[in-house]
């Protein structure tokens, strides 16, 4: 029997995470928070996961994906290669991590149909997608009717920041009541800074544009 009152946000502990999740909060009665750990550069993301589901109350789980470290050598999985200060002119950024969102969100689907559950939340967005393949519409849409086939089930991958830049993306989190949340409590940052980041990385000059840019007419 399906739960249609409950959701599963995939929760990174990051502000696009966060504010999904904060987004969910507000339309579902239940919401479960699922995070990995792929042996990521930036993995205080975890702990910062922790301790914003602790605050707003919400259940966590962490799953080990350690495999990905293994599989897909990149600066946000290996010690000895230096994030990219700027997106490459082509190809995608060497922060990319080959198949994560396929693989999250397929371990997601199967957390959440065990659970009678159908909604699934992530924060990708093809507005800000930084060259990553699997933030794009066309690829969401695609995993949900093969996530549907394979499980026999009616997922419904809801993605609230597709169409949103950082800057509208910092707005929702106002507007959500979690501005400060995400401002403090996240990490987006590749080289694994806390709030306002390194400030050298592009997931740290990304979300400062987008702030800068809110800041100005809020």
């Amino acid at each position: 029997m399906k739960n249609k009152n409950e959701a599963v946000v995939v929760f990174s502990g990051g502000q696009d995470s966060t504010t999904c999740l904060l987004w969910a909060m507000k339309k579902y009665d239940k919401v479960y928070a699922v995070s990995f750990d792929y042996g990521q550069r930036h993995v205080l993301e975890l702990e910062c996961a922790k301790e914003i589901c602790k605050k707003l109350n919400v259940e966590h789980t962490i799953m080990d994906m350690s495999l990905l470290n293994q599989l897909a050598p990149n600066s946000l999985t290996r010690d000895d290669i230096e994030v990219d200060k700027d997106a490459p002119a082509e190809g995608t950024p060497n922060s990319f991590v080959e198949g994560r969102n396929m693989v999250f969100l397929t371990f997601v689907a199967i957390f959440a149909k065990v659970r009678g559950i159908s909604d699934i939340i992530t924060g990708v967005s093809q507005s800000d997608f930084s060259g990553y393949p699997d933030c794009r519409d066309v690829f969401i849409k695609s995993l949900n009717t093969t996530l549907n086939l394979a499980m026999d089930y009616d997922f419904d991958i809801i993605t609230p920041l597709m169409w949103i830049d950082k800057e509208e993306t910092w707005e929702l989190s106002d507007k959500l009541g979690g501005f400060d949340i995400v401002r403090e409590m996240t990490l987006t940052c590749y080289n694994g800074v806390k709030g306002d980041g390194c400030g050298e990385c592009p997931a740290c000059k990304l979300r400062k544009k987008g702030l800068d840019a809110y800041l100005k007419r809020r």
